[in-house]
């Protein structure tokens, strides 16, 4: 699907709103209202917004604990402010108040993420034969790390969706860092979406730093499952900016991540690079872009300020997270 103008300003908007929020995250974490932890996103925006600005309401979606699904989930329409008001441990928060980074709103088809990474494999198969048993033109959207392929449940679920052509798009955001271990030292080839052809399934290495090339690649994915002719398989080139998780030096097995190295990845800096490219086709001008960056500015305050000031959950919700009638 070509895309417009309109959708292309979309997109660019989306990047600007994620990683102003990301901004905050940190700042807020370091400032004491995050109650948890937050791992920080910034470099990989492309790949959440590209692949979810546009998706179906009813689409389902499994994300990271990479930005804790901001990307992905603040794409797919979850307001900002309850997002950040979740992390501050808010009642009005994205998941009934539960502090922490399990962000869900089930009627936007988003799932909570579990405590253990690839913990949700086998639930994203399982999304994904509902999906297939509903008939109503419903996909997964299921997101990960080149961590997250060293778990059984990862070869588990491809192997379900390739046997049971499951409407699932596999969406593997590789950043060469399986928390503080290169992936170079423990998966022997140069692409992971190799794994995917011994299942049959037909896959993709993509540009993560490019918007519009991960925009491209999911909406041929998604064809492909909504005509029910099964998985696909998407591994992204990225890099994550920032340490694996805030408040932690950038480990990288025995020692520091090379700063040569992310350097060289932030002169490929997806929104620069896609603002740039707007600007020169004529798509924004710089008045344009100065609007969405104050705006997006304008989001975080008003996120920041909700959040700060929500009441605090009630002391039974617990219980009320842990049962139901």
């Amino acid at each position: 699907m070509k895309l417009t103008k309109e959708r292309q300003i979309k997109l660019y908007t989306n990047m600007v709103r994620v990683r102003k929020l990301d901004e905050l995250m940190v700042n807020s974490l370091y400032g004491g209202k995050v109650v948890s932890f937050f791992h920080s996103q910034q470099g990989q925006e492309a790949i959440g917004v590209g692949a979810c600005t546009f998706l179906r309401k009813d689409d389902y979606l499994f994300y990271t604990h990479r930005g804790h699904g901001l990307c992905e989930v603040i794409s797919k329409g979850l307001p900002a402010k309850a997002f950040i008001a979740e992390h501050y441990g808010k009642a009005t928060g994205g998941c009934n108040g539960i502090a922490g980074f399990h962000t869900c709103d089930l009627e936007r088809g988003i799932f909570g993420l579990g405590g253990t990474v690839g913990g949700e494999f086998t639930l994203g198969a399982g999304a994904g034969l509902a999906a297939k048993l509903k008939g109503k033109g419903q996909f997964v959207a299921y997101f990960f790390g080149d961590g997250a392929t060293g778990r059984g449940t990862f070869h588990t679920a491809l192997l379900m969706s390739a046997y049971w052509k499951l409407p699932i798009v596999w969406l593997c955001s590789n950043n060469a860092m399986a928390q503080w271990v290169p992936t170079k030292v423990t998966y022997p080839k140069e692409n992971l979406a190799d794994l995917a052809f011994g299942y049959g399934i037909p896959a993709a290495v993509v540009d993560g730093q490019d918007v519009i090339a991960v925009y491209e690649a999911v909406q041929t994915a998604v064809e492909i499952a909504k005509a029910g002719k099964g998985p696909s398989f998407i591994e992204f080139k990225t890099c994550r900016f920032r340490a694996h998780l805030e408040g932690f030096p950038d480990f990288s097995q025995c020692g520091l991540r090379s700063e040569e190295e992310v350097n060289a990845w932030k002169k490929r800096d997806p929104i620069i690079l896609f603002r740039e490219k707007l600007l020169k086709e004529g798509v924004l001008t710089q008045a344009d872009i100065d609007k969405i960056a104050r705006e997006a500015e304008e989001e975080v305050e008003e996120a920041d300020r909700f959040a700060t000031e929500s009441p605090v959950p009630s002391p039974d919700i617990l219980e009320k997270a842990l049962y139901a009638d």
